[in-house]
């Protein structure tokens, strides 16, 4: 009898660890964006942030380094001097600091637009600076 219980308690463990490692093997990481700064951070501000669709944003910049990543809809995203590009559910993005961002706006005239954004900041500076 003990032998069976230990021959069960084997199996029960087995199981056990088989299962824990099939859940490690469930896990992915998937490298969104890479940056190098400058910058000395001493505090990051986390928003989520939505549009409605068809918003657009004004002409602006980020007096600290912004980095995130869209959750849900699609970006008209373009920095000054580049090309303009649309960045899909899931595509991450890179504002440098100070520089000059022409189109920030929900690609779509019928649908939401979220995303996640993360301020780098050095002080206390604002997240927005509107330009003319």
């Amino acid at each position: 009898m003990k032998r069976k219980k230990n021959i069960i308690l084997s199996i029960i463990v087995s199981l056990m660890i088989f299962n824990a490692m099939g859940q490690q093997n469930m896990i992915t990481r998937k490298n969104l964006e890479s940056a190098l700064m400058d910058q000395k951070v001493t505090k990051i501000e986390i928003q989520e942030i939505t549009f409605p669709p068809g918003q657009t944003a004004p002409k602006h910049l980020h007096p600290c380094s912004v980095v995130g990543y869209i959750k849900s809809g699609s970006v008209f995203f373009q920095i000054v001097g580049k090309e303009p590009t649309i960045l899909k559910e899931g595509d991450s993005f890179h504002e440098v600091k100070n520089e000059y961002i022409l189109h920030f706006d929900n690609a779509s005239k019928d649908k939401t637009m979220t995303f996640i954004a993360f301020y780098l900041k050095e002080d206390n500076e604002e997240n927005v600076k509107i330009v003319k």
